[in-house]
């Protein structure tokens, strides 16, 4: 994922905002990140990938790339909130139906 690109769905968070927001502040725990603009508050899919982010700050040798791109993390959360297990926030990016005719589901057999 890039730096611009979005974590936090519910409250439009990037993940830019969300780095810098770690090292300017240094919270003491992953919890303390929600003062960046209500991150994981919502509907809470990204609270695994905020504590990530914590965790690898406290480790700052270990390798920060995640290969994960912006759909595929888009995809996985309208997964998780058609399974029932959040609900967006007023004012959330809306889920996307299906993909776009030009990109291959990644979950398909190749």
């Amino acid at each position: 994922m890039e730096l611009d690109d979005t974590i936090c769905y519910c409250f439009h968070i990037s993940q830019r905002k969300i780095l810098n927001f770690i090292r300017v502040h240094h919270p003491r725990r992953a919890s303390q990140l929600s003062e960046c603009g209500g991150a994981g508050t919502g509907c809470g899919w990204c609270v695994s990938y905020l504590k990530r982010y914590f965790n690898d700050s406290q480790a700052p040798l270990v390798d920060q790339m995640h290969v994960l791109n912006p759909e595929d993390y888009a995809r996985q959360r309208a997964a998780y909130i058609q399974a029932g297990h959040g609900k967006p926030a007023q004012g959330a990016i809306p889920l996307p139906d299906s993909l776009p005719d030009n990109q291959p589901d990644s979950s398909e057999s190749r």
